[in-house]
């Protein structure tokens, strides 16, 4: 059985059955986990890292070194697979391909504030969805407006601070209706979850 740590990144899915689905990953919480129960498969999607410590190095290594299939995507679970990746830890999506791709792309590109609680309820846009969604106007403001959203504290970085950007653009009347289709993190948990890679995956050697 995959166990998944996830939260606001699957803010209304339907997540399949089949599957032990945890909250957001707090250090400690992997390391638990190997302690508790043989060899298995785990998936980091979403972690803490504000409010609580995020989920360390050397715990995701403990778990890669008892046998443990660690997979990482999304948010979180992309930062850290993008960093041990050499270690055996894997990779999955756009996201973690941004990272893995490139050494300058910052953490907050994909931090976001929510609700404490289940079901997660996202009270910001992360930066990493924004920047896709710029990219699909070819705005000559496009540098101006990502730059302005840039510089705010990621709590700040919501679907209205970014239509009052857009508006003050000349874009008024730009719809943000079809926004989901640039939100990278969900996708790549909805894709993962399709096509469940940790069933197929060969071992590393």
């Amino acid at each position: 059985m995959l166990t998944l740590y996830v939260g606001p990144t699957a803010h209304g899915l339907q997540l399949p059955g089949g599957i032990d689905v945890r909250p957001p990953v707090r250090r400690g919480d992997l390391r638990d986990l190997v302690r508790a129960t043989g060899p298995g498969t785990v998936a980091i999607a979403d972690g803490t890292f504000h409010a609580y410590p995020s989920v360390g190095h050397a715990e995701i290594r403990e778990a890669l070194d008892a046998g443990w299939t660690v997979w990482g995507l999304c948010s979180m679970g992309a930062i850290r697979a993008a960093e041990m990746h050499h270690l055996g830890m894997r990779g999955f999506g756009a996201v973690y391909e941004r990272y893995a791709g490139c050494a300058d792309f910052d953490d907050d590109e994909v931090a976001l504030v929510h609700e404490e609680e289940a079901p997660y309820r996202p009270l910001s846009e992360p930066l990493i969805h924004i920047r896709e969604f710029l990219l699909s106007l070819e705005l000559p403001e496009h540098d101006r407006i990502l730059e302005s959203l840039k510089q705010r504290w990621y709590a700040e970085r919501t679907l209205e601070a970014l239509r009052e950007l857009l508006r003050e653009a000349g874009q008024p009347d730009r719809s943000l209706a079809g926004f989901d289709a640039f939100r990278l993190k969900r996708l790549d948990l909805v894709r993962f979850l399709a096509e469940r890679p940790w069933e197929r995956a060969a071992p590393v050697r």
